[in-house]
């Protein structure tokens, strides 16, 4: 029988594979692997390939698993125990216990440090098998801010909690090969040497299953002779997350009169200082496909203000900031915009490519809105938006209208004709509640940030980058707003602190963590009363 763990046990003296057959106790030669598969990622496949695989080798094996709800899609823990045929039938475990996992599989990088935490992975026995990439955990998306894991200290904690490490981009290679990580974490496994199967049998496993075989070899090999000179781990941002040079620019396509006046406005960029020329112009591509070619002009005189300011040195770093943060407040999320990005048919390309449908196939697509009076009003024609918002009947008779989340299914006739007549009001936008009230913000901050960069360059460069506060539409548009503004009614008082930069910084940095900005309103007072 297995012999419980307790507080005192000395892992050092825990089975491992390549000891197994010296000790005593019969669990020892018990192979035991765990796999934390996040929903979707073929997690059933990949533990079904490792079974069969023991079966083909001769082996006496026993899956379970455990699904959960809490993770992402739902994350599933597999659980396998094999040993080899004996006159006595082993007695397996359902379940894996801390401080008792031979090899941990993870299908992305931030289960594998779950699995840490929760004690699977110890440095006397576990090989630890993960992909680098990342699947954004629900916390990580809800927070006000950048709410990521720091990948890299993820993967510095695992490598010290691990025996061996095989830890690359599996993903990337699965994608590559058209098939799901389940089968290059199978080469993975394979690639790690910790199972006494040959290449051969893993490979005859996968042509067993029937489905998708060529691609899952070519996934399964790809990992199984992924090469040892390239860096294995890799954290670097995605090319265009902060809006720098790395982003690539899109060829555009059109009618050979929106191309020409194209050309003209990419050729107003030539006259700004060359350092600042990719950053401007991937912003203008984003007005541009926001709105028309006559945004763009706008966006470039808008931007030009920030170019013709003389303050007496390079400004450089404060052309790329305007540029970036003018863009984002220009394309602010409205109705019009929400609508027009879900009937692009590029988007229906993605929707198929991601569930993987092939031509014959129909693909049904329900989308959920809830929009309220503000959203509508700020759709209408900026007087009758007006009129509405200013009497308190009328707004509240039109949210109790139209405040409530519905379900709209765009792959009908109907629901998709709904968006589209949406987005159709794109020609009429700057006529449109919303785009008055935008403008007249993206004019403030264009008339704030001037004035202090004649002050201080880099306190400007920080009152622009407060611009990340504002986002979204509806509640979350108007807290990031009361935010932003609360900071900007206060700029006098920072500027009167010792390092008014690095205070304007803090706060910005607090209000983007502080959802209900009560914590900022804390810091704004206690500066005022210093």
């Amino acid at each position: 029988m297995r012999q419980p763990l307790t507080s005192d046990l000395n892992l050092n003296t825990a089975a491992i594979p390549n000891a197994s057959h010296t000790s005593t106790d019969t669990s020892a030669a018990i192979l035991k692997i765990a796999i934390h598969a996040v929903g979707g990622q073929g997690g059933g496949v990949l533990a079904n390939w490792i079974s069969d695989l023991a079966t083909s080798g001769g082996y006496a094996v026993q899956m379970t698993s455990v699904a959960g709800v809490a993770q992402r899609t739902g994350a599933t823990i597999y659980y396998i125990e094999m040993a080899q045929q004996t006159d006595r039938a082993p007695v397996f475990a359902l379940t894996p216990s801390p401080g008792d996992v031979d090899i941990l599989i993870a299908a992305e990088l931030m289960e594998a440090g779950r699995a840490v935490v929760r004690g699977f992975v110890t440095p006397d026995r576990t090989t630890l098998i993960a992909s680098s990439h990342r699947i954004l955990a629900v916390d990580e998306k809800t927070q006000p801010g950048d709410g990521r894991a720091d990948s890299p200290l993820v993967y510095k904690k695992v490598k010290q909690a691990s025996h061996k490490v095989v830890c690359f981009d599996m993903e990337a290679i699965a994608s590559r090969a058209g098939s799901m990580i389940s089968a290059s974490l199978f080469g993975a496994l394979a690639r790690s040497g910790d199972l006494p199967f040959a290449t051969e049998l893993f490979e005859q496993v996968i042509r067993n299953s029937g489905r998708g075989v060529d691609a899952s070899i070519d996934a399964f090999r790809g990992a199984l002779n992924y090469d040892e000179g390239v860096t294995l781990v890799r954290f670097d941002n995605p090319p265009g997350l902060d809006g720098g040079s790395a982003k690539s620019l899109v060829q555009p396509v059109g009618p050979a009169r929106l191309l020409d006046q194209w050309q003209r406005l990419t050729a107003q960029i030539k006259t700004m200082p060359e350092p600042v020329h990719h950053v401007v112009t991937v912003a203008l591509q984003k007005v541009v496909d926001y709105q028309d070619i006559a945004y763009g002009q706008q966006y470039l005189e808008n931007l030009q203000q920030f170019v013709d300011l003389e303050t007496g040195e390079d400004n450089y770093e404060l052309l790329k900031t305007a540029a970036k943060y003018l863009a984002n407040a220009m394309c602010y999320d409205d109705i019009v915009r929400v609508a027009d990005l879900k009937t692009r048919a590029s988007r229906n390309r993605r929707l198929r490519r991601e569930q993987e449908a092939g031509a014959d196939q129909i693909v049904h697509v329900t989308e959920y809105f809830h929009p309220g009076a503000q959203e509508v009003c700020g759709t209408l024609p900026a007087g009758i938006g007006r009129r509405i918002e200013g009497s308190p009947r009328m707004y509240k008779l039109l949210d109790k209208l139209v405040n409530k989340g519905r379900r709209l299914r765009t792959d009908s006739a109907s629901g998709f004709l709904a968006l589209w007549i949406a987005s159709s009001l794109k020609p009429i936008r700057r006529k449109l509640l919303r785009h008055q009230v935008e403008e007249k913000h993206v004019q403030k901050l264009i008339h704030v940030s001037l004035a202090a960069a004649e002050r201080s360059v880099p306190l400007a460069i920080e009152i622009l980058k407060c611009q990340r506060l504002v986002k979204g539409y509806s509640d979350t548009h108007a807290r990031g707003h009361s935010k932003y503004q609360m900071i900007i009614d206060s700029l006098d008082t920072i500027e009167q602190q010792a390092n008014a930069v690095a205070c304007l910084s803090h706060l910005r940095e607090t209000a983007v963590k502080d959802e209900s900005g009560e914590l900022l309103e804390v810091e704004i007072k206690a500066l005022a009363e210093r």
